[in-house]
């Protein structure tokens, strides 16, 4: 028994002589407290780490039995317990990784934790490390807040033990990556060849494409063989897309790149393939005032101007009868190949609105349609087929003395007249007002208006030339100025239009459908 107590306490001797203050040693949890945790090092007391120095994910995985590597700050104090230290175990060994990573320029892996003045803090396996703002990133980063809480990797590019004082750089990662991608690319980069890359950069003359590490220009002019008003037509920032190299100089590393190339340019058989009058079908892309551009296939676009939309004289805006996006059928017009120009119109797909008036209409046929247009020589009226027909002033009526047809009519008035002529051919079609009713002078007025005949009438205009005056029926004379017989008084009785007067006919001219009338020698006045 003697024997075996002196093994012990020799083996206890040779313990306590490799524990040493400062000493990095590898325990073993053996058990949990709410305060902390007891680990066994192999000495003859039991070792303590405050239950501050584990995070949540490490107590969530901590348990008896677990190896765990410990820095020994005290042995044994008043109660026999040694004091020991997890995370300054990990510091120290977190520093040999820094300096070994700084010396050999390898990147370390840690997580952002927060903004500092000028930077970030970065926590490096419990070490706290300094990212300037300038190591950030290549390019200023727009999203600052979501960087913290990354994991990422970091380039040790100062370090200070004494002072514990770390900065690292992501920047420096970034640029050795690019640097890398840059050489894999250069390797690859060819005219001719066709390369995968990223929209780095949209602008008015092209884009900017990233082909790993190395950028290429777009030029707006090589992005399609059709019309392109800005290259956001077809691409956006960070769109994968892939090129055709066009030109490369190894001298200073400019690449032009071709997208449009990829494909045959379509204007090459235009003519063969869109011959006129040939009945097309394609999807509207633009609208303007003057037209519509439609188009037929990739890259191959005509236009349909807008007196070729719709058969109306005067056509409402393009936008009044198609949408961008909308199908369409339309009729080839021209095909210029030289000028790279397709005209085209959708109106000739349906029958012109003359042909069905030519089929549906013949002279002395009635129509009805509302006054659209009042001029001073007429009215224009519009058919349920969309054309305009004339009413000259002239055949407003058949008796009054029409200075201006709004006189009789009005705009959006709906009438009746009769067809007077057609000319399909050159668009034009005269309606008469006055020949709904038979020609009065033919017979009626005759028979009613005699020479010599005596009656009252309203005066509607007076003329340097006479006085025109409104009879029965709505027939019109004129009193010749020579006939005029003015009231005797002063000037307030002069005459006015409106006043009734008494009138004799002295002449019925039938054929240029004119009375004349005279205030002189009224039988009524001598009686």
């Amino acid at each position: 028994m003697e024997i075996q107590n002196n093994e012990m306490e020799k083996l206890y001797a040779e313990t306590f002589h490799s524990i040493e203050e400062g000493n990095i040693m590898k325990g073993k949890v053996i058990a949990i407290r709410q305060d902390g945790v007891i680990v066994d090092i192999g000495y003859k007391s039991e070792g303590f780490i405050p239950i501050d120095e584990f995070s949540e994910d490490e107590m969530v995985t901590l348990k008896p039995g677990s190896d765990i590597e410990v820095y020994v700050e005290n042995i044994e104090d008043a109660e026999g317990i040694v004091a020991l230290s997890k995370e300054r175990a990990t510091r120290i060994k977190v520093w040999d990784i820094l300096e070994k990573a700084y010396k050999e320029g390898k990147p370390v892996e840690g997580k952002i934790t927060g903004k500092t003045k000028g930077g970030f803090s970065v926590d490096i396996s419990r070490v706290n490390a300094f990212l300037p703002g300038s190591q950030v990133d290549i390019k200023p980063v727009k999203d600052i807040d979501n960087l913290i809480g990354k994991k990422l990797q970091f380039k040790v590019i100062k370090l200070n033990n004494k002072l514990s004082n770390v900065i690292v750089s992501r920047r420096a990662i970034l640029e050795d990556e690019l640097q890398k991608k840059k050489a894999e690319t250069l390797k690859k980069l060819e005219e001719g060849k066709i390369m995968k890359g990223v929209v780095k950069n949209v602008t008015d003359y092209g884009i900017f494409v990233d082909l790993g590490g190395i950028d290429g220009l777009l030029h707006i002019s090589d992005i399609s063989w059709g019309r392109i008003n800005h290259p956001s037509e077809f691409f956006s920032v960070g769109d994968e897309i892939e090129v055709l190299i066009l030109k490369y100089e190894k001298e200073n590393e400019k690449v032009t790149l071709g997208y449009k190339q990829k494909k045959p340019d379509p204007w090459l058989l235009v003519d063969e393939k869109y011959p006129v009058n040939k009945r097309v079908s394609g999807k509207v892309v633009s609208i303007t005032d003057y037209g519509a551009f439609i188009e037929l296939e990739e890259g191959l676009e005509g236009l349909v101007h807008i007196s070729e939309i719709d058969w109306l004289p005067r056509p409402k805006h393009p936008s009044k009868y198609l949408s961008v996006g909308e199908t369409v059928e339309a009729v080839v017009l021209k095909v210029d190949k030289e000028e790279r120009r397709l005209s085209l119109s959708i109106k000739q797909i349906k029958p012109s609105p003359w042909q069905l008036v030519a089929q549906r209409y013949s002279p002395g046929q009635k129509v009805t349609g509302k006054v659209k247009t009042i001029t001073d020589f007429g009215v224009f009226v519009g058919l349920p087929e969309g054309i305009d027909a004339l009413i000259h002033i002239s055949d407003l009526s058949w008796t009054k003395h029409v200075k201006h047809p709004s006189e009789i009519l009005r705009k959006g008035q709906k009438i009746e007249a009769i067809i007077l002529n057609m000319e399909p051919e050159s668009e034009k079609m005269a309606l008469s007002l006055k020949h709904l009713k038979p020609d009065p002078w033919l017979k009626e007025i005759p028979e009613k208006f005699k020479l010599g005949s005596e009656m009252k009438g309203k005066i509607l205009n007076i003329t340097d030339f006479g006085i025109f005056v409104e009879l029965e029926d709505g027939v019109e004379g004129l009193v010749y100025s020579s006939e005029i017989v003015k009231p005797s008084g002063e000037s307030e009785n002069a005459l006015k239009p409106g006043d009734e007067i008494n009138v004799r006919i002295i002449k019925v001219d039938c054929e240029e459908r004119k009375i004349g009338l005279s205030m002189r020698n009224l039988k009524r006045l001598e009686a």
